[in-house]
């Protein structure tokens, strides 16, 4: 198994709720702060012996201070010398997909292939960012992979005439590194992202979601592979966690009680629930419809660990709480995300799962 860290560079400072996030509390010291805090981390994962690094696509809040992932990508080849930058990823419906080609080629060659490229639908409420119709989302999306894929693999200058995309010359530079291109990953929750991978033999990534959730997803998955000719291996599923790791299970459980928010969780998405009703009802979940309020609002902290939303103990437990995951999804790489900001504690969270569970999980 591999693991991966990622961090969505959560602003710290005080700040309103709801979506879009007014910006009226909004810290330029404080965000300064919060890209180093996350570059620090990725050196630290990197250091340690983490395989991946990974950041995504968030607008409008201070959930995540990585509108442009590209751009924190751009940074990590200065500070990651050895793990994989992974982009999950690129909020491909509402991007423009040659643009997204381009400067996933140019992080390919920076990194000497090191790039793994996730294409995402991103959260419903994203689309009013940049004014795209949720309702096209899978559409624009299905279409966008096809052209950025024809990118980094055609030589030869080329048109592209589709229903929603039209270029009349593509031809990119630098090309990348990795052949016949990146590793491709997208979201899977939904039947119908299911269906369209295994087609198109792309991996699946699973977040915002529960282990049983998961299951019955990647169980769909792999019918449809079958059906398309091929099997998934381990690798084609990555598994995105909260993690807090400490010495034992006592002082993790104490720094996480003792520095959750006080009050009901509340998903990114869901921090808008008129916004996200409007959007669910042009069809965006497809048939997941049924469970994505279950995805969105996570239970209670034992209720999250049951469900492998979170990893919370020392190494040891950690280990089991893993391999649970193994065992019951397949997956080869899990996407340890770091949730509460606690300081030295998650610095030595990063280090503790880097040395001491890391290792043990390349031996399953």
């Amino acid at each position: 198994m591999k693991a991966a860290l990622f961090s969505s560079a959560r602003y710290t400072g005080p700040a309103p709720g709801g979506w879009p996030v007014p910006a009226t509390d909004y810290s330029n010291e404080i965000a300064q702060q919060t890209m180093q805090r996350a570059l620090d981390q990725f050196r630290l994962a990197d250091e340690v012996g983490f395989d991946w690094v990974t950041v995504a696509e968030h607008h409008f809040a201070p959930f995540s201070l990585t509108p442009n992932p590209m751009v924190m990508a751009g940074a990590l080849t200065q500070v990651v010398r050895r793990a994989k930058i992974a982009l999950l990823g690129a909020t491909v419906p509402i991007l423009n997909p040659i643009r997204v080609a381009e400067e996933f080629a140019m992080l390919d060659a920076m990194t000497g292939g090191r790039v793994v490229a996730g294409m995402l639908r991103g959260t419903p409420n994203e689309y009013v960012t940049y004014n795209v119709n949720p309702a096209e989302s899978r559409e624009r999306f299905e279409e966008a992979l096809r052209l950025i894929q024809m990118a980094w693999t055609e030589k030869q200058p080329f048109g592209w005439q589709g229903r929603h995309y039209q270029y009349r010359a593509i031809s990119i530079w630098p090309r990348p590194v990795q052949k016949p291109h990146p590793p491709i990953y997208m979201s899977g929750s939904s039947p119908e992202s299911g269906e369209f991978a295994a087609k198109n033999r792309i991996g699946l990534g699973f977040a915002v979601t529960s282990l049983p959730l998961a299951v019955k997803a990647a169980k769909h998955y792999r019918e449809q592979a079958a059906i398309a000719g091929w099997t998934p291996t381990p690798d084609e599923f990555i598994y995105r966690c909260t993690f807090h790791c400490a010495e034992t299970d006592e002082q993790a459980w104490e720094d996480v009680t003792a520095n959750a928010p006080k009050g009901p969780r509340v998903g990114h998405t869901m921090s808008n629930q008129a916004l996200e009703q409007a959007i669910a009802g042009t069809g965006y979940y497809g048939r997941d419809i049924d469970n994505q309020r279950e995805r969105l609002m996570p239970g209670d902290l034992q209720e999250r660990i049951d469900t492998a939303q979170m990893l919370l103990g020392s190494p040891e437990t950690i280990l089991k709480q893993v391999k649970k995951i193994r065992d019951e999804l397949g997956a080869g790489i899990i996407d340890f995300t770091l949730g509460l900001q606690l300081g030295a504690k998650t610095m030595k969270s990063i280090e503790l799962l880097g040395t001491k569970v890391v290792p043990r999980m390349h031996e399953l």
